[in-house]
């Protein structure tokens, strides 16, 4: 089935979790209710290994089995985005092997590599580009210290279609579209939270983990948004702030912890998270989720 890609990156780019089963080995099929039930919620396009998939703790090979087994899952009822990235050589057998697929696009981790030259971006994405075949690119920025230069060289390589925007600074968002392609789609990295921000400066659509585990209230935000309603969308993250706070607890090391323990709480068992991510929830933060979950019906 043919998907308008322009459209579903501009919706909701929901960040599925990888699942281990009981000898820590990744379990994707323990993805199947969560995504049946991210998708029949209306969410755009799910992404597999993301930061949410706990991309940096998984080996190549897991990122790959990973990759097939979710665009079995998905089985063309929209498009699949697959994360790519680490050493050039791993990121480009990712790229082949999830073009080969059938995922619709890739992300493009940005490198965490110590020594990175903005040129050396280009070259890194090029080669990544060419491995996948000609696949759709999404830019995941996580540091524009690159400046909007860098930014434009990478977003005037061949088949760059967006940039996923991840760090919380609107204004140099502002300035690196106004210098960019305007076909480029300009994307919310950041989740529900800040959304509301970058749509101000002309974002569209944002990143989530939160449809692991409340589609719905994703869906909610981004009709808002999209609607220019920005005190409902508001209103509508305030009432899962909590969630996102645990989330962000000990330098974010409890990002998928928080996703997992809530789905755990919901009767999803998708096993630990990795180190050095933190595992489980302190006991205040397991109490301020147990709250959150059951104040909104969700466990």
């Amino acid at each position: 089935m043919a998907h308008d890609l322009d459209t579903a990156l501009a919706g909701i780019s929901g960040i599925l979790v990888t699942p281990y089963d009981g000898r820590g080995d990744v379990a994707p099929e323990k993805l199947v209710p969560i995504l049946d039930r991210a998708l029949a919620a209306g969410v755009h396009m799910p992404v597999v290994n993301g930061n949410t998939g706990e991309f940096y703790a998984l080996t190549t090979d897991e990122a790959v089995t990973m990759a097939r087994e979710v665009v079995a899952m998905v089985d063309g009822r929209a498009p699949v985005l697959a994360g790519v990235g680490r050493g050039i050589r791993d990121a480009c057998r990712l790229a082949e092997a999830s073009a080969e697929a059938g995922a619709d696009a890739l992300m493009v981790h940005q490198p965490p590599d110590p020594f990175v030259a903005p040129r050396g971006i280009v070259d890194y994405v090029r080669a990544i580009a060419e491995a996948g075949g000609g696949l759709p690119l999404m830019l995941y920025l996580r540091n524009d210290a690159i400046g909007t230069d860098g930014i434009k060289a990478l977003c005037d390589l061949r088949g760059v279609k967006g940039v996923k925007w991840a760090t919380p600074n609107p204004q140099n968002l502002a300035a690196a579209k106004a210098a960019c392609d305007p076909s480029i789609t300009w994307v919310g990295g950041l989740a529900e939270v800040w959304a509301p921000a970058f749509y101000a400066v002309g974002a569209r659509g944002f990143t989530s983990g939160l449809i692991n585990v409340w589609p719905e209230r994703s869906m909610a935000i981004h009709a808002a948004l999209e609607k220019g309603d920005y005190p409902e969308a508001n209103a509508l993250i305030a009432g899962m702030k909590v969630f996102e706070d645990i989330r962000a607890a000990e330098l974010n090391g409890t990002n998928v912890t928080g996703v997992k323990a809530a789905l755990a709480a919901q009767g999803f068992d998708c096993g630990p998270t990795r180190p050095p991510s933190a595992w489980p929830l302190t006991d205040a933060q397991q109490s301020r989720m147990a709250t959150f979950l059951a104040d909104n019906g969700l466990a």
